[in-house]
């Protein structure tokens, strides 16, 4: 059953955020889900998972992308599902009406995003309960869109960073199709961590792979013809 959240706490959450719950999981020691300048944004202690058209990362990102290069119907795979930010956002800011496969391994992150998100997204939207490369590994689907923002907190689990995981995304890319891969970049650790990876890593598979620098975070684009001028 969906909550109903009374409409004043979505103008107060301008003034200030507003706790709705916590919980704990397997995977994620302790998730936040808050009211925040009317949107609904999930975290954790080192991490936001989930913001709205407020996540900030792939909002630039789609900015600076030619997405009309898509089919209007897109099959668009998200690896980390969070609350659905990412097809709101498409749906809600840049008018896209793609089909989404939204994988996540989090059992909590799911029904929250069941309550919360998903009865708001006109989209057609299938979510799945899995581990990342298991699916990637067992699906026959080909996708327009690829998007991997796979985080534990704040960190990429290092499966997720192999030649072989990132060989069997390209595998299930349509020809001419895009991936978006999330890194983090908010410290010259984690920007020559970012940079190590997309020239040693992400560049031998996709060789038109650049990045799109966005507040403390990088998205690695596999095809930079794909990026506006």
């Amino acid at each position: 059953m969906t909550p109903v959240i009374p409409k004043w706490k979505f103008w107060l959450s301008y003034l200030f955020e507003i706790h709705l719950e916590s919980r704990e999981s397997e995977i994620n020691d302790t998730l936040h889900l808050i009211l925040s300048r009317g949107r609904f944004q999930l975290y954790t202690e080192n991490a936001i998972y989930s913001f709205e058209d407020l996540y900030d990362n792939f909002f630039q990102a789609f900015k600076d992308l030619h997405l009309d290069r898509l089919p209007t119907s897109a099959e668009v795979l998200i690896l980390g599902y969070g609350m659905a930010s990412i097809p709101l956002m498409l749906e809600k800011k840049f008018q896209k009406n793609y089909k989404y496969t939204g994988v996540d391994i989090d059992e909590e992150i799911i029904d929250l995003a069941n309550q919360y998100i998903l009865p708001r997204i006109k989209s057609p939207q299938q979510l799945i309960y899995a581990d990342a490369q298991s699916f990637i590994n067992s699906t026959s689907e080909l996708y327009d869109m690829i998007i991997v923002d796979l985080f534990i907190d704040d960190l990429v689990p290092t499966k997720f960073e192999k030649t072989n995981f990132l060989e069997q995304v390209k595998n299930q890319l349509k020809p001419g199709g895009l991936v978006l891969y999330n890194r983090l970049a908010n410290s010259e650790f984690t920007i020559n961590q970012a940079d190590l990876f997309l020239s040693d890593i992400f560049k031998p598979i996709f060789p038109e792979a650049h990045k799109i620098t966005v507040a403390d975070n990088v998205i690695i684009v596999s095809d930079e013809n794909y990026i506006k001028p």
